[in-house]
């Protein structure tokens, strides 16, 4: 494997930055809803998400007034940097921080610029939350492993930005979800689907229902926990259609998570790969090809040629 490949997709075993994974996911809790608490709900949630940056992470601009402000994770010189609409700015060293001290940071940088929100303390999708405001636990950051996470996250979402571009029908932007720390993609079928059952730990049950209210079929990647504990790729239908898991996907390490209830490919596969954009791009597709045909979806409709830059889109 050339120096290139072995930069653009690092290996990142959760053993070696566990603790770190635990902080930052918890930070980005806070970061996020800060934008749910300004934000119009907009379908599925995605008024919540976070997005890739050239340096690390984003909300993108928040509505303030008149104003907007924006946070913006920067995980190259490691800093968080809160900077709004009429030219202020504020920004402090990631490292040191627990999230107690990380939350009161972020609220103190805003107070300097007449914005004062409050915002639900207590984590979202994870086991025995703690408020952020008394969270000295989590208090890790390594800046190495942070910057491995980054890149990968920077050459996931350019292949899924790739992969979305075949798909005329309703499909997400590549965004990241705080909430399960994970970068996304979703296609729809454009049908209903039955109402979502709930019960996701810490989540409102109307937040999953709404979520979950047409036909999907959604990939993302994210760094690993519980039954799967190292990075993966994943794929999922919702509905599950009658023979989906059983579906024969690419490339051969991928693997129907019966725990999970979602197709699997270990990043490691991806990583080590002659080619793990082709890897992962043939993933995206089958597992896409999987939900799309068992689920009987209109893929002539739907379905286009991937995109390339100055060509335009034949019909």
């Amino acid at each position: 494997m050339s120096n290139v490949l072995q930069i653009a997709w690092p290996e990142l075993p959760i053993a070696g930055w566990r603790e770190t994974y635990e902080t930052l996911h918890l930070w980005t809790q806070v970061v996020g809803k800060i934008r749910y608490a300004r934000s119009p709900w907009l379908n599925h949630s995605w008024h919540v998400a976070l997005y890739v940056t050239a340096r690390g992470l984003t909300t993108s601009p928040i509505p303030e007034g008149t104003r907007t402000f924006q946070i913006d994770f920067d995980f190259i010189d490691h800093i968080l940097q809160v900077s709004c609409s009429d030219g202020a700015r504020r920004q402090f060293a990631l490292s040191g921080h627990s999230v107690a001290s990380f939350y009161a940071a972020v609220m103190a940088a805003l107070a300097e610029f007449g914005i004062h929100i409050e915002i639900d303390q207590m984590p979202n999708e994870l086991p025995d939350p703690i408020r952020f405001s008394q969270d000295t636990r989590h208090a890790s950051y390594d800046p190495d492993a942070v910057r491995r996470f980054f890149q990968i996250l920077v050459n996931a979402d350019r292949v899924f930005k790739q992969f979305r571009t075949g798909f005329l029908g309703k499909a997400s932007p590549v965004h990241f979800f705080w909430g399960s720390f994970d970068l996304a993609v979703t296609r729809f079928s454009g049908r209903r689907a039955p109402r979502h059952p709930g019960g996701v730990p810490n989540l409102p049950d109307a937040v999953a229902c709404e979520a979950y209210s047409h036909e999907v079929s959604s990939a993302g990647f994210w760094p690993g926990s519980g039954a799967i504990d190292y990075p993966a790729f994943y794929s999922y239908a919702y509905p599950e259609p009658a023979g989906f898991r059983a579906a024969k996907v690419r490339p051969d390490a991928a693997f129907f998570s019966e725990a999970l209830g979602e197709f699997i490919l270990p990043y490691d596969a991806v990583r080590t790969s002659g080619d793990p954009d082709k890897a992962l791009l043939e993933f995206l597709q089958s597992t896409y090809e999987a939900a799309a045909n068992a689920g009987k979806w209109d893929r002539d409709a739907l379905e286009c040629a991937l995109g390339q830059p100055r060509v335009v889109r034949a019909i």
